[in-house]
């Protein structure tokens, strides 16, 4: 019937060979991971041991599949079984030309049904024939083990199907005229401990797959010819690292971030990971891009070959700043040009994680006081050393998944919630800013930020004090921080599926922010945004109704905004961040929530009157089912929010929509008639 000879296609039909190089070294590289305990302040050494080594996971990946034999004649020797109108047709036993056999069901003839076919050299397939044709479901298996179980069309491996090779790989999933094409699993050991999962083109991988290493190591990205090609991520288990960004022919090429990764314990004295975001190229830091070091140092400037080269600046852990030409990771410039020398004498006391800045301050003070000045706040500050650390700990992780080493960096997001919830804007302190609120604070500049806003705030109330600083920090921690932190309130962190939810609409609540603040004039020019410019943006886009009135969005506004000492006052032209801005759009989607949930609940009465309850009877929602719904319905109104507010966002590059400019317009109107 056929040349049943067994046949490989060249060795085997694709020979794998993963390029697993990371580095334009000799061998594959990837950047070596720091000992943290070893990070010096010396800036020109920093960066030295970040060096290259050999990826453990360059290794070939074969296959062995064979190609399947043809049905190429069909010349029969001898026939045992039914028979009808002198055609083979039932059951019945076909001996070929050649020794092959097949057995099994006939028509008019064919093999046509469920049948078993052998070739003269032991290789088999069990299933369905349509007309002679190996065509449906079917097994084929081969003297050495090997086998392939699934769709098959015209003798070829086609639609879904597994194949195990001799050598323990196996392939599951779509198959295209016999070669692996769409998504698949395959499996390059025994114990399945080396996988890919993900999409194929013409038996490569290609698209979008996620490649687990027999060293546990994982990529997860897309691929090209069958190495990491496009975006992905790169996690090495046991060097404890992992790269994000733009691959290139297997190496990381492009922007991307490479973390070094140390578990850390509760409390640790390093604020930060190891960790490189900016430009590659072939595997190495190559071009502009920002180190933060575990310390809390940090260099941002030019790279060359993994080495500090050109332009940049190393700001060290306690806040000094070095600034010039560097060259093979020295610095070339002379030691007086644009650098911030450290302090010569011992007044300060703080290490240098805690270290202040707070040069705005003493500039306002005698020259001849600014040390003591300084020295004194400093020995404040230590006494509250644990608390403050526990502070910074506890808002940092606000909102935030478990973090890969147990390191948390405070945002300016998190930082505003730490201030209202001390009730420090009940002082008339301004929180507004404009910049990014995703923006990271180490725990010194948190210090001096809590110093500058302590000075603000009772500077006039401790006027006659000696040493003014000290005072008004010794207050504002006394009266603020110490009664009211870790007291979280507002509407965006107090419920943790509700930050969940809310996470997801943080940047283009952003965008919205961004795009609605109004810039000050000149000197200034900063961008800010009011409650007022807020209240006039709801009413204009259509946002208010019979359930969230005008009366409705001011109580969300002033739910934390009332001061004791005047609780009937509201200032709605004071300015607000970004925290206050969204939540406030969460108080208003609480409230079309509640409408949804109201109506729903109304009409299942209309349709379904509930039968007596019984005391034992689970009539009611349960705590849990109640929150998960509350929590759904959340965000589908803050989605409704959003929407309505990106209609009015279609801005041209020369001017607004008359949607923004009636908003304008408005608010210099109240403006020009309350002055």
């Amino acid at each position: 019937m056929t040349n049943g000879d067994k046949k490989k296609k060249g060795r085997k039909i694709n020979e794998e060979t993963e390029s697993e190089v990371l580095s334009s070294d000799a061998g594959s590289a990837v950047l070596k991971s720091p000992d943290v305990d070893q990070v010096s302040e010396s800036f020109t050494n920093l960066t030295n041991s970040f060096s290259s080594h050999t990826d453990p996971d360059q290794q070939p990946e074969t296959d062995d599949f064979y190609q399947i034999p043809s049905l190429s004649s069909v010349i029969i020797q001898r026939y045992e079984g039914e028979r009808c109108k002198g055609q083979f047709h039932g059951e019945g036993v076909a001996y070929f030309q050649g020794g092959h056999v097949y057995k099994g069901m006939f028509s008019e003839g064919l093999m046509h049904g469920y049948g078993v076919y052998t070739w003269a050299d032991g290789v088999k397939y069990e299933g369905e024939f349509e007309s002679n044709m190996l065509m449906g479901r079917g097994r084929y298996t081969w003297r050495d083990g090997s086998s392939y179980e699934g769709e098959v069309y015209n003798a070829i491996c086609h639609g879904t199907g597994t194949h195990i090779c001799a050598n323990t790989v196996v392939y599951t999933g779509q198959w295209h005229q016999g070669r692996r094409h769409g998504k698949g699993t395959m499996y390059y050991d025994k114990d399945k401990s080396s996988w890919y999962k993900g999409d194929w083109v013409n038996n490569n991988k290609e698209g979008w797959g996620l490649r687990c290493y027999p060293s546990g190591d994982i990529y997860e990205g897309e691929w090209r010819n069958n190495v990491r090609h496009g975006q992905g991520t790169m996690r090495w288990l046991k060097l404890a690292q992992q790269y994000s960004g733009t691959w290139q022919n297997g190496v990381q090429y492009g922007q991307g971030v490479h973390m070094w990764l140390l578990r850390r314990v509760h409390g640790s004295q390093y604020p930060q990971r190891n960790e490189y975001r900016g430009n590659f190229v072939q595997g190495q830091r190559h071009g502009k891009g920002t180190f933060y070091y575990a310390g809390g140092a940090r260099y941002d400037g030019e790279w060359k070959n993994n080495k500090k080269h050109g332009k940049g600046k190393f700001t060290h852990r306690n806040g000094h700043v070095f600034e010039g030409e560097f060259a093979d990771d020295q610095m070339v410039t002379p030691a007086l040009s644009g650098i911030r020398p450290h302090p010569t004498n011992d007044l300060f006391t703080l290490v240098p994680d805690m270290a202040l800045n707070i040069e705005s301050l003493l500039e306002k003070i005698p020259q001849t006081q600014g040390n003591m000045e300084r020295q004194q706040v400093e020995f404040v500050i230590m006494r509250h050393n644990a608390a403050l650390r526990s502070i910074y700990s506890f808002y940092s992780r606000l909102g935030k998944a478990q973090s890969p080493d147990n390191t948390f960096l405070l945002t300016r997001l998190q930082l505003w919630r730490l201030l209202k919830d001390c009730n420090v804007h009940h002082r008339g302190v301004t929180l507004a800013q404009i910049h990014s609120p995703f923006t990271a604070i180490l725990l010194r500049t948190l210090l001096s930020c809590l110093v500058m806003v302590a000075y603000h705030a009772y500077h006039t109330d401790m006027a006659s004090t000696k040493n003014i600083l000290a005072s008004c920090f010794s207050k504002l921690m006394e009266d603020n921080i110490l009664p009211n932190a870790k007291n979280v309130k507002g509407f965006l962190f107090i419920h943790p599926l509700r930050v969940v939810v809310a996470q997801n609409y943080l940047e283009r609540c952003w965008e919205i922010y961004q795009a609605y603040c109004v810039v000050k004039p000149p000197p200034l020019a900063d961008q800010t945004m009011t409650y007022r410019r807020l209240v006039w943006m709801f009413k204009d886009f259509g946002l208010l109704d019979t359930k969230l009135t005008p009366v409705k969005l001011l109580e969300i506004i002033t739910a934390e905004n009332i001061n004791p000492s005047n609780p009937s006052y509201c200032n709605l032209d004071l300015e607000i961040t970004f925290l206050e801005f969204f939540e406030v759009l969460l108080g208003c989607a609480e409230v079309k929530c509640q409408q949804v949930v109201e109506s729903s609940q109304e009409d299942r009465r209309q349709s379904s009157p509930e039968p007596e309850a019984r005391r034992d009877s689970p009539v009611h929602e349960t705590s849990s089912s109640s929150t998960l719904q509350t929590t759904s319905c959340t965000s589908q109104s803050v989605r409704f929010f959003l929407l309505k507010l990106q209609e009015h966002l279609q801005f041209s590059d020369s001017k607004e929509t008359e949607a923004q400019k009636n908003v304008n317009t408005a608010v210099k109107s109240q403006t020009a008639g309350a002055s």
